[in-house]
């Protein structure tokens, strides 16, 4: 009888256990349509490494199925290695949390064409990517037009350039902050935060922080804002 006890009680640990085990895992799957032959990997930085944590060779056809367990809400990378010696257009970014996401994108623009589901924080992210794209290629425009000056550049113009950059920085700046402060309902307020405004006043970031749902403010970059408001 006590035997008979023990086995159920086991059984009802495994049953608890499961839905946990597979709540940390990424499942990332989709088609590369176009693609005959290569190999995909699904990619995270850790301690500034890019690292693999799954890989699939494809031949034949495009369908993939990628999976592994993961801390929670981060940065991942699709990587295409397609063996043509162009290391341009092959790797996605992409923001998400445990779960199944789905990519669909093209072999020939890889990167450029996909288009990316079930992750809604990484809607959040091309949101927030989209918009600050728009500043970067402001300041390469800024950049080349310095660079286009008659030498010796006339002062009156490259302090303007100058200015209009400083702004430029600054406008990008506020976009961030105001953006983390604007949608602390996703994993991506806390992670904006850290890695693109940590230097902003700490009323801001508590601001933030104190607005963080609890399973956002336990999460990998929720647990950083954290840290960095106790410094």
């Amino acid at each position: 009888m006590k035997k008979r006890i023990l086995i159920a009680a086991a059984g009802l640990l495994l049953v608890a256990c499961g839905p946990d085990r597979a709540s940390d895992e990424l499942i990332v799957e989709g088609n590369v349509r176009g693609l005959k032959k290569g190999t995909l990997y699904l990619q995270q930085v850790a301690d500034t490494t890019l690292v693999n944590l799954d890989s699939i060779l494809v031949s034949g056809t495009g369908e993939f199925r990628l999976s592994s367990p993961v801390d929670g809400a981060d940065i991942y990378y699709l990587y295409l290695d397609k063996a043509d010696n162009n290391q341009l257009n092959d790797r996605i970014i992409f923001f998400a949390e445990p779960g199944t996401i789905r990519i669909d994108t093209r072999w020939d623009e890889f990167e450029t064409a996909a288009n990316i589901t079930g992750s809604a924080a990484n809607e959040k992210f091309a949101e927030y990517r989209k918009v600050q794209s728009r500043y970067h290629v402001q300041q390469l425009e800024l950049a080349r037009a310095m660079g286009e000056l008659q030498r010796p550049a006339d002062s009156a113009a490259l302090d303007s350039l100058d200015r209009a950059g400083e702004r430029l920085t600054l406008r990008s700046y506020l976009y961030a902050l105001n953006f983390a402060m604007n949608n602390t309902d996703s994993y991506l307020a806390p992670f904006v935060a850290i890695t693109e405004v940590s230097d902003a006043n700490p009323k801001y970031l508590d601001s933030i922080y104190q607005a963080l749902p609890p399973d956002i403010a336990a999460s990998k970059y929720g647990k950083q804002l954290k840290e960095l408001l106790e410094e």
